[in-house]
């Protein structure tokens, strides 16, 4: 299922070490399976994309949005990346780096309440 090319192990290395304010807060809340004792991983490399976050037994990627995801070349580079993950049958979350710093834990319940609708729909553990 772990599809990614190889060539972005080391961008995605980088992208660990270079986390925005935004990206940091929301691992704060998400690495040591905090949330429903789901695993995530962060800055994972998935087919020809990096997403920021992902949990395998979900199928669940968290994209934290900056600015440019909101022009219209970032609209329709995500469309085309979120269509290609759906393809694999994952799911993407995203939201705006403003609101992760504000909100953070309403953001927190979406993903747990996201997380608990995969799992009844999927019978998890």
């Amino acid at each position: 299922m772990e599809n990614y090319n190889k060539y972005l192990k080391q961008p995605s290395r980088n992208l660990r070490n270079q986390m925005t304010e935004a990206e940091q807060r929301l691992w704060q809340r998400l690495k040591r399976k905090q949330i429903l004792g789901m695993q995530f991983y962060r800055q994972k490399p998935l087919l020809n994309f990096i997403v920021d976050f992902y949990c395998p037994t979900a199928k669940l990627i968290i994209e934290c949005d900056g600015s440019q995801h909101y022009t219209a070349d970032g609209l329709g580079a995500d469309q085309i990346r979120d269509h290609a993950l759906s393809q694999l049958g994952l799911c993407v979350l995203r939201f705006d780096n403003r609101q992760i710093l504000l909100e953070t834990d309403l953001v927190c319940q979406i993903i747990a309440m996201h997380i608990s609708q995969i799992l009844d729909q999927s019978n998890l553990p």
